[in-house]
C-alpha cells in the first residue's frame, strides 16, 4: 500500500492535463459482493483473531456514516492493509473500503484479488492522470478512500507525511464546492516492532478533519497546513503505542515478582 504521490509538483496539476505516464495500465476499483464477503469473514473473524493476542480498536463512533472520506492510516506493518478493514470496513461502518496500492502489487494472482476487493493501482513516483481522477471520483461518488500518508511501511514513530493525500482532498473538494471531504486519522500500533503471532494490537481512529475548512488561497499552502494537522493528529494518537508498550513491559517485569511471592507463601505454609 501507498501514499498517493511523491513530493513534487506533479501531483498539483490539473486533472484535465494530459499526462506522460497515461499509458500506465490503472483497474478502477471494483467490489466484488461474494469474495469480498468471503474475505472479510475469514479476516475478520478467523485469520485476525487468532494470530494476535488483543486487538483494541477505539474511535469506532468518529467514522462517518456517508460522504467521502480518507482513511489515513500510520503504516507499521504489512498486517495494516487487514486491520483497518477490521476497524473500520462493513463490518464496523457498513462501507466497503477502496484502497491505492502500488503498481507492482497489481500483478498476477494478487492483483486479480486486489483490483477484486476495492484496491486500484497507481504509480507512487509518477501518479497517471487516470488513476487521480479515479481517486477523485470514488470522492465524489461519496466512497471510503485509504491512503496510508506516511508512504511506505515506517517503523517506530509518526514519520513526516507526503503532501499527496491532503493535496487530492483539497483537489477534490475546490473542483466540487459543498462535496464535503473528511480525512479520518487512524493509528495503528504494535506491542512489538514486528508483529508475530500473539503480538497486541492497539488501534485508534481519531476525530474526521473537514477538508473544506483549508480551502483558503494556493493549494500547496493550503496542504502544508492540512498535512501539519493531520501530522500532530497522528502523533497524539500514537502516543497510545508508548502506553500499550509500557504496559506489556510492566506485566513481564511484575510476573517474576509474582512467581517470589507465590513461592513464599508456599514455604510459608
Amino acid at each position: 500500500m501507498i501514499e498517493l504521490c511523491s513530493s513534487s509538483d506533479q501531483s498539483d496539476r490539473k486533472l484535465g492535463k494530459n499526462n506522460t505516464n497515461s499509458h500506465i495500465a490503472c483497474k478502477t476499483s471494483l467490489i466484488s459482493p461474494s469474495l469480498s464477503s468471503l474475505a472479510y469473514f475469514l479476516g475478520t473473524k478467523l485469520l485476525l483473531p487468532n494470530f494476535f493476542g488483543q486487538i483494541e480498536v477505539t474511535g469506532q463512533n468518529n467514522i462517518p456514516a456517508t460522504g467521502p472520506v480518507i482513511l489515513a492510516p500510520t503504516h507499521r506493518s504489512r498486517w495494516d492493509a487487514l486491520l483497518v478493514p477490521f476497524a473500520a470496513g462493513r463490518y464496523v461502518s457498513g462501507r466497503d473500503l477502496r484502497f491505492m496500492v502500488t503498481a507492482t502489487e497489481c500483478t498476477g494472482i494478487q492483483g486479480w484479488f486486489i483490483s477484486r476487493l476495492g484496491g486500484f493501482a497507481v504509480e507512487p513516483q509518477n501518479p497517471s492522470i487516470t488513476s487521480l481522477r479515479h481517486a477523485v471520483d470514488l470522492l465524489v461518488n461519496g466512497q471510503v478512500l485509504v491512503i496510508f500518508p506516511e508512504g511506505g511501511i515506517r517503523k517506530g514513530r509518526v514519520h513526516p507525511l507526503k503532501p499527496g493525500i491532503a493535496r487530492l482532498a483539497l483537489r477534490a473538494e475546490s473542483d466540487h464546492p459543498g462535496l464535503g471531504v473528511q480525512i479520518l486519522p487512524v493509528s495503528i500500533n504494535y506491542s512489538d516492532l514486528n508483529p508475530s503471532w500473539g503480538t497486541n494490537v492497539n488501534i485508534d481512529i481519531g476525530m474526521p478533519i473537514p477538508v473544506a475548512k483549508y480551502i483558503r488561497s494556493c493549494v500547496k499552502q493550503d496542504a502544508r497546513f492540512l498535512t501539519h494537522d493531520l501530522t500532530k493528529t497522528l502523533q497524539k494518537l500514537s502516543i497510545n503505542q508508548v502506553k500499550l508498550r509500557h504496559r506489556e513491559l510492566a506485566n513481564m517485569a511484575n510476573f517474576p515478582d509474582q512467581e517470589s511471592q507465590v513461592q513464599g507463601h508456599k514455604s510459608q505454609i
